[in-house]
């Protein structure tokens, strides 16, 4: 499982993507204070997102530099309230890999941390699941059944796949289930949830996927 260290000093909005990350198979280290990220260097992390503007003395542009004298390699990505050309510049001649302006979308987020994961670490074993017959690479985001045939998933139904595979008989609401997959940006009827279900049980039948009467779903 690969670690995130998220640094980011708005409490509510931390909580948010830290709950988004662990949904999507990330492990979060999360810190509200440059000082402690800063401390923390040199633990495991697989990738950090850094606000740059931070509520302590230390903003994030002293963390990357921190992080930099202890290792080249490891992934960055910035965030920031401001639109501004030279704080992407600074940023990325101090090594950050990406940079994302505020507001941004949780999913959003999620997919970049994804893209940046599967580039760096892409010589490393292959995140399998084994699921009944089946076996699904988290990385390639493929499924394969028992006879080495792929079963081919759209991006909503391989999201709502690695969600119940990464939470075994954890009852999630249509409204949780929305908001991971979907995104908090997205607005309509929960009932998409529900046509969704039906066609990853269509296509993956032995998937014990189980409605929970006026709530939601659980894999068992």
């Amino acid at each position: 499982m690969y670690t995130i260290c998220f640094v980011e000093d708005e409490v509510d909005l931390s909580n948010l993507i830290r709950t988004y990350l662990e949904r999507s198979g990330y492990e979060v280290v999360s810190f509200t204070k440059g000082k402690d990220a800063i401390d923390y260097i040199g633990g495991k992390a697989d990738l950090w997102i850094l606000d740059i503007m931070l509520g302590d003395d230390v903003n994030g542009y002293d963390v990357i530099k921190a992080i930099r004298e202890k290792d080249a390699n490891v992934p960055v990505i910035f965030t920031s309230a401001r639109d501004q050309d030279l704080d992407k510049i600074l940023g990325l001649e101090l090594g950050s890999d990406d940079y994302i302006t505020k507001p941004y979308s949780s999913k959003e987020l999620v997919l970049r941390v994804n893209k940046i994961i599967k580039r760096v670490y892409k010589d490393i074993q292959p995140q399998l699941i084994s699921y009944d017959t089946y076996t699904i690479d988290t990385d390639k985001r493929v499924v394969i059944d028992n006879k080495q045939k792929e079963i081919k998933l759209t991006t909503l139904e391989f999201d709502l796949l690695l969600l119940f595979l990464q939470n075994k008989n954890k009852c999630f609401s249509r409204e949780e289930i929305l908001d991971v997959v979907w995104g908090k940006d997205y607005f309509g009827s929960d009932r998409v949830v529900d046509d969704l279900v039906r066609r990853l049980r269509k296509k993956m039948p032995k998937l014990n996927v189980n409605a929970v009467y006026g709530y939601g779903y659980r894999l068992s």
